[in-house]
């Protein structure tokens, strides 16, 4: 099942596995990753939260208690909130990313859904992020996660990453392999 999964391994495996197990149990799949959507925002949002979260200097009640009053006060209550302050009690808050990531992961497996990574030299319209979505689900056959990332180095086209694929149509790596050509020739 979910465990089979190769994106989830180590400390964080067993902790996102264990907590897909919970939420599934309870029907609470999409209301648990919401939260933890939430605590990411909030931790890619505040320095001192993420010193909380890697810094082995703080005790383990010191983070459950730092971790409760930011849970409180963000709202974020229910198994979620139950899993973070378990994390925290047993001083693995350190890879608390890696298990959101791969909670995330698994559920996106159960729900069919392929994540997909599109890398551009400047950030794509609605209709060619569309076009670039219809076409990757298309290919896969599968609903498409799609993030975009912006790297101005490739100066043009688009690098694409899905699953263990990936597909370099960028101008830079054209206009490299034309320098290459052109050594060789």
């Amino acid at each position: 099942m979910a465990s089979s999964s190769p994106i989830v391994s180590g400390i964080a495996g067993r902790y996102a596995t264990a907590l897909f197990e919970l939420a599934s149990e309870g029907k609470a799949l999409d209301k648990v990753g919401e939260a933890l959507d939430r605590f990411l925002a909030l931790l890619d949002g505040s320095e001192d939260l993420d010193r909380l979260v890697k810094s082995p200097v703080f005790t383990a009640e010191e983070q459950v208690a730092a971790l409760s009053a930011v849970l409180a006060k963000a709202k974020i209550d229910g198994l979620a909130a139950n899993f973070l302050r378990l994390v925290a009690a047993r001083r693995r808050l350190f890879a608390v990313r890696g298990m959101i990531a791969g909670y995330k992961a698994m559920v996106a497996e159960k729900q069919g859904i392929v994540a997909a990574e599109v890398t551009v030299a400047e950030p794509l319209s609605d209709k060619n992020r569309a076009a670039v979505q219809e076409a990757l689900e298309g290919q896969a056959g599968k609903k498409i996660a799609l993030t975009q990332k912006v790297d101005p180095a490739i100066l043009g086209g688009l690098v694409v990453k899905m699953g263990s694929r990936m597909i370099d149509a960028s101008l830079k790596t054209k206009l490299n392999a034309m320098k290459l050509a052109m050594i060789n020739a």
